[in-house]
């Protein structure tokens, strides 16, 4: 879960500039499983861009694939970090402090996007706005590969968090896009062992 409250809370004292002062609980030092197997099996392709980079294990992986990978966030903490561990694996990638709802501006284009628990963060309007940038920005024919908090999580303290449903997924992606999977899936969390109840959603572009 890598950058979960940036958005639902970045006007807030705690906002964006605070949340990696100290290990948030999403950021486990590594790829999450789900897009490590993205990764194996060769369905991340061309340009990567990671939303919600947080500190970058996403990003750094694509680029030990040899993929021409960026990582956007508005937590100058986490960016600062993600830049740290590019250098120390001597990694080629790019980190922007930059607003997922303004993907568009970017004036870029991409053919893989990566999306580890920023999804989940967004109210309605926060949530059309990304989509709307989102579909600008990918090729057709690219991938969006989602992990987002599910519906099927109960309890625990998540209050940035939108517990999303399947229909809500397919309803934000009717237009320009084709939804080719949703499937149950996990997020790693480091205080519990078992993991967030999510879904995982492939995308393409049409």
């Amino acid at each position: 879960m890598t950058a979960s409250p940036h958005y639902s809370r970045s006007h807030r004292p705690g906002g964006p500039g605070d949340l990696y002062r100290s290990p948030p609980p999403w950021d486990i030092g590594r790829p999450q499983g789900v897009f490590r197997a993205l990764a194996d099996a060769g369905a991340i392709r061309g340009r990567v861009l990671d939303v919600g980079c947080g500190t970058g294990e996403h990003v750094l992986m694509c680029a030990g694939l040899g993929l021409d990978a960026t990582g956007v966030d508005l937590a100058s903490a986490a960016l600062h970090r993600a830049e740290e561990k590019a250098r120390e694996r001597e990694r080629s990638a790019r980190f922007l402090r930059h607003d997922a709802r303004k993907l568009a501006e970017l004036d870029e284009s991409f053919d893989t996007v990566l999306d580890c628990g920023l999804f989940h963060s967004f109210d309605t309007d926060d949530r059309a706005a990304f989509v709307q940038g989102l579909r600008i920005v990918v090729n057709p024919g690219g991938r969006y590969f989602m992990l987002c908090f599910g519906d099927r999580q109960s309890g625990g303290d998540w209050p940035w968090v939108h517990r999303v449903t399947q229909t809500e997924i397919t309803t934000a992606f009717a237009d320009g896009w084709r939804v080719d999977s949703i499937e149950p899936a996990t997020i790693e969390i480091t205080p519990d062992p078992d993991g967030v109840r999510a879904w995982f959603a492939a995308l393409t572009r049409i």
